[in-house]
């Protein structure tokens, strides 16, 4: 619900922006910011998304993680929407994603509001509160190997020994 909300008047904002700088610059000039910003919006979604997605997939055939290539585009799309939609402050937003230090900033911004999946970083397992607390003692070396015990099959009668 507050991204809702945040989202709801960040686009009321722009669209004040928007018109409050239309009405100064004029009509025509306007609407060739616009579309200017649209266009250019558009060719980067297209250019840098195959780009992202060809550097990913070159990392997922080495064996590594593309978590960095997945943001980077993830961020470089969503600065491509942001210059596509019609509006000053949505096309600065936008901008601030191209742009590889403004990228680097919003990732340490991201990371510090506590979305650590969301870069790739997780957790140290032992300092979760949701497992049982027989398992938080346990070492990390008895999770990595297979696990054993027996199990017993509700088909089977059960064995007489």
């Amino acid at each position: 619900m507050p991204i809702l909300v945040f989202i709801s008047l960040f686009t009321l904002l722009d669209f004040v922006v928007l018109f409050s700088i239309g009405s100064q610059i004029g009509l025509l000039t306007t609407l060739l910011l616009v579309l200017g910003t649209g266009f250019v919006g558009l060719h980067l979604i297209r250019k840098e998304g195959v780009s992202t997605f060809a550097r990913a997939r070159q990392r997922m055939q080495a064996g590594e993680l593309p978590s960095s290539e997945l943001l980077t585009g993830a961020a470089l799309i969503f600065g491509g929407a942001l210059l596509m939609a019609p509006g000053f402050l949505s096309d600065a937003l936008g901008l601030a994603c191209l742009i590889p230090s403004a990228r680097q900033l919003m990732f340490k911004a991201l990371t510090w509001l506590g979305l650590k999946k969301v870069t790739g970083q997780q957790q140290d397992p032992s300092a979760s509160s949701a497992r049982p607390k027989e398992h938080q003692n346990s070492q990390s070396s008895q999770q990595d190997g297979p696990i054993e015990g027996d199990f017993i099959s509700r088909d089977e009668p059960p064995r007489r020994r």
